[in-house]
């Protein structure tokens, strides 16, 4: 303990020495009369002060509760931690707090000392500054979001996301956008099932922003609605559980469609046969026959609403045996070529000689001998009114995508990765179907850069290079995803030339 004489105002000139009033020892002059010992016997200014508090922890999330309800995650010794324990103390405005910092302790002691400094003023005009420790003790407890996480049966909003198709790849896509904006973290649990997801929430606030932000990233429409839980007559209140249905439009990528003849020629008068390119924010539909691309919105879409002609489940193997780009003025478009193309399919190569001339897009993909994916027109069993209304006669084969070696070794030779969503699955859920509709996926972002711009790639060190013999099999111009557009968990050897 210490004293300080605020009414000495003469430092030049010489101290006479004076008497303690108590004790009789000899001191300089101060307006209590008394040493410091004997003050420290008479006033205790850390009377009021407790020595000891209580601080509490959540596992869960890694959070110090900030009184009365608020958890704020903190750092050891930080000044957030710091902040939390000092207003965890009573009697610390009646004092003027000069100093505090953190007492080291062994991390897993649960245990806090943060060493103060502070001042009072005594006796008429004599302060007083004292040093002490406080000791914080961690007791663990759960915060509410966690104690409701945990309990998984307690939500008060469900959002459900689904998708009328026989694979999962929207959905995959749509798994990527949420980890990279990050609008899933207030979900208590995410389940899984055949068509779509479920995300349950403890508040409904957090169940519209999902929404919001669904409608704004795919093509989809939402409705909600609300059952009573509980109602109270003496104070008016309602409990209700709230349930929003967002369904995406049942078009994939690569799904073959015939538009209504209205809705075609509003398009700018596109053709009513056309392929679904990409599923972004829209439908981003284009014309095998002229390159022509169109953006179909949600709005228009359930405005005339339709189904597709061919999935990509009905895809059939052709062999290339002849192309012939076509001139630019009959391509409407930079990103694709438009070519006559002569094909056989793979089955058949060798055993017959029948041919089929189509025209695609595929221009600038397409050699003689490669393997692409197409539709067969001719054999396919389609029940569609408006396919039966076409005026023009429809193609034989319509291709949809180039094939780039085996997949199996471009699986092994995939040297990245995507996080994916803590869910739950059923349990008769395909796997097998689960795991191929998820490596088409991975394959379908490293064919298009503008399909991947919207999901965090990261670097996957456990992956092994192919050996030689394996790696000379895959085709020079296969598609991969360069290190420059990987994020995250990047690392890179220095010794590495």
């Amino acid at each position: 303990m210490e004293y300080f004489n605020a009414g000495d105002q003469q430092q030049n000139q010489p101290l006479h020495l004076i008497l303690c009033c108590q004790c009789g020892t000899p001191i300089e002059p101060n307006p209590a009369n008394m040493c410091v010992a004997c003050l420290r016997t008479q006033v205790d200014i850390t009377e009021g002060i407790p020595k000891q508090a209580t601080l509490y922890f959540c596992k869960g999330c890694e959070r110090y509760l900030q009184p009365p309800s608020m958890w704020v995650s903190c750092a050891l010794e930080s000044h957030e931690l710091l902040a939390v324990c000092l207003k965890r103390l009573k009697g610390l405005n009646k004092v003027h707090l000069v100093d505090a910092s953190f007492v080291w302790t062994e991390p897993h002691s649960k245990r806090i000392k943060v060493k103060l400094t502070i001042q009072k003023e005594v006796f008429s005009g004599a302060i007083l500054q004292q040093v002490f420790v406080v000791e914080y003790v961690v007791h663990g407890q759960m915060c509410d979001e966690c104690h409701r996480r945990e309990a998984k049966d307690y939500w008060n909003s469900v959002v459900q996301v689904r998708q009328k198709v026989s694979h999962k790849k929207t959905l995959f896509y749509i798994e990527q956008l949420l980890l990279k904006h990050q609008v899933h973290l207030s979900a208590l649990r995410v389940k899984g099932n055949r068509h779509g997801l479920d995300f349950f929430f403890a508040h409904k606030q957090e169940a519209v922003k999902l929404v919001e932000f669904l409608v704004a990233a795919i093509p989809c429409h939402s409705k909600a609605s609300q059952e009573l839980v509980s109602h109270d007559i003496h104070n008016n209140t309602y409990n209700y559980k709230h349930t929003f249905s967002v369904e995406i439009v049942p078009i994939c990528k690569d799904n073959l469609i015939c538009l209504p003849l209205k809705l075609a020629q509003s398009l700018g008068n596109i053709s009513q046969l056309v392929l679904c390119h990409r599923i972004t924010s829209s439908v981003q539909l284009v014309d095998p026959q002229t390159t022509q691309t169109v953006d179909l919105t949600s709005q228009v879409f359930w405005r005339s609403p339709f189904v597709s002609l061919c999935e990509q489940r009905q895809l059939v193997e052709y062999f290339v045996l002849q192309i012939e780009p076509i001139g630019a003025a009959f391509s409407t478009n930079k990103k694709f070529v438009l070519a006559d193309c002569w094909v056989t399919r793979l089955r058949d190569l060798g055993v017959t000689d029948e041919q089929v001339h189509t025209r695609t897009h595929l221009g600038h993909l397409l050699h003689p001998g490669d393997t692409v994916l197409g539709y067969d027109l001719s054999t396919a069993n389609i029940n569609d009114t408006n396919f039966d209304k076409l005026k023009v006669t429809p193609p034989d084969v319509v291709l949809v995508r180039k094939v780039y070696g085996d997949r199996n070794r471009r699986h092994k030779s995939r040297n990245w990765k995507l996080q994916q969503l803590n869910k739950e699955i059923e349990e008769d859920m395909n796997i097998e179907s689960y795991d191929k509709d998820y490596k088409e996926f991975l394959e379908d972002l490293e064919e298009d850069r503008e399909y991947r711009q919207q999901v965090n790639i990261f670097f996957d060190p456990t992956v092994q290079p192919l050996p030689q013999d394996e790696e000379e099999g895959l085709p020079a111009d296969i598609p991969a995803i360069q290190l420059e557009e990987m994020v995250g968990r990047l690392t890179l050897n220095d010794t590495q030339q």
